[in-house]
Formats: C-alpha cells, sequence, structure tokens
C-alpha cells in the first residue's frame, strides 16, 4: 500500500457544493491527504443519487440546490459551525461561483472551484447577447471583483484539469522547450517574465490538445447523452460561443469573429457554438485529429498571462484555445443533439469506472511556432491507472479532481493571495501534489503542422507562409 502525504489540516469546516462525478472522486481525496474535523463536513447537492457514499462516512448531507435566494441562509451556518478556517469547495453546476467566493471571502473562508459557473438560467438565455454569453465575460466579472479588493483570503478559481492543470503543463513545458534549444534561463517569478521568456522562445501559441479514448462495455443508446464527465457542464460550454485567445501571429480572422471592446481584450469569439466547430490539432498517440473549439476560461487566462504590453496593442501574445476530442460516446452525443437543432437529449449518462472497458484521457498543451516546432506536454492517464490510484472516478475525472486538491493544498499554503487563476499559482509545488494522480506524464516534439498530410483533393484557402495561422487550424 502506497503512503500519501498529509499536506496540512483544513481547521475549520468543510463544505463542499457539488457531489457529481467530481464531488465522488475528490471526497475521497481529501480524506487522503488533510487532517479535517469529520463532523463538520457537510455535502450540498440537489440529487441524493450518490448521498450513501457520505451517509457510509459518517458526513452530514443535504440534498438541496445551492440558489442566488438561498445560498447565503443555507450555508452561513457550515461555514460558521466552530473554530478555525471554513474551505468551500464549489463542484457544482448553475452555482454563482463569483457569489460564492465573495461570500467565501466575506466570512475568512479559503475556497476553490473548477470553473466560472453562473447561476441558472445563464448559459440559455436567449435575450444576452452572444458576448455576455461568453466566458470571456464571466471572467471579467471575477476580474473586477479581484481588482475592487485584492489579497484577503485565498479563493482559487478555475482550477480543475482544464482549467487549472493546463496553465501549470504550459509554465513546464516553456522551461522543458528551453533547455532543449540551449537556452539558459532561470524559472521566471512574475508573470512579465513568464511572458517574457514565452515570447523569447517564439511560440505562436497553444493548443490545450485532449483525447479521450474511454470506451464502455455498452454502446450508446439513442436519446441518451452519455460523456466522462458532467454532461451538463459539457452540454453548457459547448452551446456558448467558440472562444480563443487571439495572438499577434495571427493576420487572418474569420468573417463571423468578434472581438471585445472591454476588459483584457485577450480573445475573440465566433458566432456559432464551440461544440460544433473543429479545429485541427495532434496528441502523441493519435497523432493528427479534429477536436472542438470548445469555450474555456484558459484559452482566454493563458493569452492574457502571455501578452507582453499593453493590451490594447500588444507586442507579444500567444494564440491559444481548446482543442477537445472527447470520447466516442461524447461525440456521437454531440452530434445527436445537434442534429435535433441544439435540444439536449431528455436523459444524461456519465460513464464510471465500472462499465469502461479500456481507454486513456491524453491531455496536455501543444505549445507551437517556436524552433522545433510543436511539443506536446501532459498526463497520459489510463482508466487501469485510475482504477488504481483511487476510487469513484474514471480517468477524467481523476484529472480534474487531483487539479482540485492541488489548489486546495496551495491555497492552505497560501491563505491570503487573495483571488488567483490557474496562472498565477506556483506550478511546480501544484504539478508535485497532483503528478502521482497523472499516470504517464510525458512531453512530444512533433514536426506535424496543419497544413501537413492535407488530401489535396479540393482547393483549400491556405496560409502556407505560416503553417501555424488559425486560418489552416480552424475546419472551415
Amino acid at each position: 500500500m502506497k503512503t500519501w502525504p498529509i499536506y496540512g489540516e483544513i481547521t475549520g469546516p468543510i463544505v463542499m457544493i457539488g457531489f457529481g462525478s467530481i464531488g465522488r472522486g475528490t471526497l475521497p481525496l481529501i480524506e487522503r491527504h488533510f487532517k479535517f474535523d469529520k463532523s463538520r463536513l457537510v455535502v450540498i447537492d440537489p440529487s441524493d443519487a450518490d448521498r450513501a457514499l457520505v451517509d457510509e462516512r459518517g458526513y452530514a448531507f443535504v440534498h438541496q440546490a445551492v440558489t442566488k435566494d438561498n445560498y447565503r441562509d443555507l450555508l452561513t451556518p457550515f461555514v460558521k459551525n466552530g473554530d478555525g478556517r471554513a474551505f468551500i469547495v464549489n463542484l457544482s453546476v448553475d452555482t454563482g461561483s463569483l457569489d460564492l467566493m465573495k461570500f467565501a471571502r466575506e466570512l475568512g473562508a479559503l475556497y476553490v472551484d473548477t470553473v466560472v459557473e453562473p447561476w441558472l438560467g445563464f448559459y440559455f438565455d436567449d435575450k444576452a447577447t452572444t458576448a455576455d454569453r461568453s466566458n470571456y465575460a464571466l471572467r471579467e466579472t471575477v476580474r473586477a471583483e479581484k481588482a475592487a479588493r485584492p489579497g484577503g483570503p485565498t479563493a482559487v478559481s478555475c482550477c480543475g484539469a482544464n482549467p487549472g492543470m493546463v496553465s501549470w503543463f504550459v509554465k513546464a513545458a516553456l522551461l522543458n522547450i528551453a533547455k532543449d534549444t540551449g537556452v539558459e534561463v532561470a524559472t521566471p517569478t512574475t508573470r512579465e517574465g513568464w511572458a517574457k521568456l514565452m515570447q523569447s522562445l517564439g511560440v505562436k501559441g497553444v493548443h490545450i490538445a485532449e483525447r479521450d479514448t474511454q470506451r464502455s462495455k455498452n454502446p450508446k443508446p439513442m436519446n441518451v447523452f452519455v460523456n466522462t464527465w458532467s454532461v451538463e457542464g459539457f452540454v453548457s460550454e459547448g452551446q456558448q460561443p467558440a472562444e480563443l485567445g487571439w495572438g499577434t501571429a495571427e493576420t487572418w480572422m474569420p468573417a463571423n469573429a468578434r472581438t471585445h471592446e472591454k476588459g483584457c481584450k485577450a480573445a475573440i469569439y465566433l458566432l456559432q457554438p464551440g461544440a460544433d466547430t473543429r479545429v485541427r490539432t495532434w496528441c502523441p498517440t493519435p497523432g493528427a485529429q479534429f477536436g472542438f473549439l470548445v469555450t474555456h476560461n484558459e484559452s482566454i487566462s493563458i493569452a492574457d498571462y502571455y501578452t507582453v504590453g499593453s493590451p490594447d496593442a500588444p507586442e507579444y501574445r500567444p494564440t491559444c484555445h481548446y482543442a477537445y476530442h472527447p470520447a466516442g460516446d461524447a461525440v456521437l452525443s454531440l452530434h445527436e443533439m445537434f442534429g435535433a437543432g441544439g435540444k439536449k437529449q431528455p436523459k444524461n449518462h456519465i460513464l464510471d469506472e465500472h462499465e469502461i472497458v479500456d481507454g486513456v484521457d491524453e491531455l496536455g498543451v501543444l505549445l507551437y511556432g517556436h524552433a522545433k516546432n510543436a511539443y506536446w506536454y501532459g498526463s497520459q492517464l489510463s482508466i487501469e491507472e485510475t482504477r488504481v490510484l483511487a476510487p469513484y472516478q474514471n480517468a477524467t475525472g481523476l484529472q480534474v479532481s487531483s487539479a482540485v486538491l492541488a489548489g486546495m493544498v496551495w491555497a492552505l499554503e497560501n491563505p491570503e493571495a487573495g483571488i488567483v487563476e490557474a496562472d498565477e499559482m506556483d506550478h511546480a509545488r501544484c504539478l508535485e501534489v497532483q503528478t502521482p494522480y497523472l499516470g504517464p506524464v510525458v512531453g512530444r516534439y512533433t514536426d506535424w503542422t496543419p497544413v501537413t498530410d492535407r488530401p489535396g483533393l479540393f482547393p483549400e484557402d491556405l496560409d502556407t507562409a505560416d503553417p501555424w495561422s488559425f486560418r489552416n487550424v480552424l475546419v472551415h
């Protein structure tokens, strides 16, 4: 049996909001790695489907939704239950992350979430503009709160696998590329230092390049959306506009692309849903592949973090976007949903560790345009390894829950850091905590570019002078 490290003591209550696939996987990691008062841990969820896992441990379970109207009255007694500093772990959907973050900090509690989640109704509000429904807009609300109230109790925003872990991978990849290209550099200690390093290495952009090959023993039924993680979360973000950090190397923009007039100005959006927008990318196992340009916070935060110069007219900024090839059943589910006019199937199903036959979630960052062309760095976690490492989750879930663990450790060790994103955290410390749960963490160089091995059977509008131009990445 492996002896797992205890990273510290949570001296106050632990309030876990949400007990879906990620909550189920995170709970045993909290038990494994922290000292805490078990009588003051509470799990709150509108579904009691898995409450047996909570009951058998002797924790409190509240079968109720956290809403905009009730969150203060509902949560305050739990957060103020006894002495010490509480920790709010928000792993739910349809809960306003910003309000919960502000609430936690008002009460002196630590806080972590995996996404800037809005209250119920935001994603499908047909009265809102496309820009208003974007992740850019959601992130800007958190940035405004951070600017208005700097410092104070630590609240870690967007700390799952992606967003989250992938931002730590970017920093590790930059140091590896520097070493492999003979560039002597000390590890930067500031945002400006990291941005200058990326610029000096000639990195034009970053794909969050993922391939999930986990497959079920049972074929996908009709009218069921099947996924390896939250169906509600995937459908919500998949029907938001496609968004990407927009780099200074780009000379062409899609006709249906739009820019933002306010904020960090690091990103653009397309007038089409991300889960119905395909891009070309590369992962080590499949090689060249299609991915979906699903909007994610890291697409914007990475482009913003590595900007050199004024946001209005930057000297340098990388292009950055998600390029996600989900599990086969999820791809079929997307086709079925969009084929029905975007109306989601009436039933949801998340593949658990018992029904998956085999497969790997290969999730990493592809840094491109530098002296060695492109470099993928990331996790190749299999379902078989996951079953050995931790209970109640598949490979996709463990990549997320272990990042939540790392975020909690960092917050406990840096309790007065204010509101932070993963890009701003100590990547080495976070990966030190997380890597034991990631399977092989590997780096691979490739000569592939988006203009490599095109079939040539039809005329294409390509930018051959710059193979990594977004014109060549986007599947028209």
